[in-house]
């Protein structure tokens, strides 16, 4: 009986977990560059139940070599094992910045293991001189003259250097070329990861590499100046899929209660001396 009630517990928290991953996408729905999670809820591992009948001798059929006669398998709950964002390619949006642009995948390669093909970002240096990696092209020309995101983090272009202007009248052409007239100033530094699910996912939509090392540089892509990538979140889907989730922490819930009915009439009527 008590086994039940952490069996249903655990599904009741995966649930309560998974819904707050969904309110957390519909919260970005309109966030620039932000890519979707999805989780993955697994079983823990099943208990094999046997009884034990040691009158019957093993060699009879049904029983092992111990003399234990198989019931069968009992789960013993589930659990959300891990978020991992969805990098599909968001919708384009027209922002007519000149400092706005928008990175667009080409023809990747695709992990035969995992079947999740690589991606690209834009390179990004902090103030301790990490470098992160987003989808977020809202770029900004910062008071020194830096090209910046818009928590100030440097941009950095091709060769791992911070990217300085004169001003934000520029052009960036679709390889990632920034003039400014008709000198060039520099060059975007787009990042390649061809394993994108082993990035470390961090606020403001920013991406690290696990080990620390910075990812090389390349990829199949294209920019498009004066535009933005969406959130690729689906508000019909992530909606319809809080409401399941919801769906199922209630039964969870009214299973726990009819567990809490049977405890109590066990206490006060069974457990009854007379």
């Amino acid at each position: 009986m008590f086994r039940g009630f952490y069996t249903v517990g655990s599904g009741m928290i995966a649930q309560q977990r998974r819904t707050e991953m969904l309110a957390n996408n519909m919260a970005n729905v309109n966030t620039p560059g932000f890519k979707a999670e999805q989780s993955t809820i697994r079983a823990f591992p099943e208990m094999f139940m046997s009884r034990l009948d040691a009158a019957r001798v093993p060699t009879e059929k049904g029983l092992n070599f111990k003399g234990l006669a198989p019931v069968g398998g009992l789960s013993t709950g589930v659990y959300m094992q891990e978020t991992l964002p969805l990098f599909a390619q968001g919708q384009l949006r027209e922002t007519e910045l000149k400092t706005d642009v928008a990175l667009i995948d080409g023809p990747m390669d695709v992990n035969e293991e995992t079947g999740v093909a690589g991606t690209v970002f834009f390179t990004l240096e902090g103030e301790n001189g990490e470098q992160y990696y987003t989808r977020n092209g809202n770029f900004t020309v910062n008071a020194e003259g830096y090209l910046t995101n818009p928590s100030g983090l440097y941009v950095l272009d091709a060769t791992g250097n911070r990217i300085e202007l004169s001003g934000d009248d520029i052009r960036i052409t679709e390889e990632g070329f920034i003039f400014e007239g008709d000198t060039q100033a520099a060059t975007l530094g787009i990042a390649y990861s061809a394993e994108p699910d082993l990035l470390s996912k961090l606020d403001n939509g920013l991406f690290r590499s696990p080990d620390g090392q910075a990812l090389p540089m390349g990829g199949n892509y294209s920019m498009q100046q004066g535009f933005l990538e969406d959130s690729n979140v689906d508000a019909a889907r992530a909606m319809t899929d809080m409401l399941t989730a919801y769906r199922a922490f209630e039964a969870n819930q009214k299973i726990l209660q009819a567990y809490d009915r049977s405890m109590e009439k066990a206490v006060n009527e069974v457990g009854r001396v007379n």
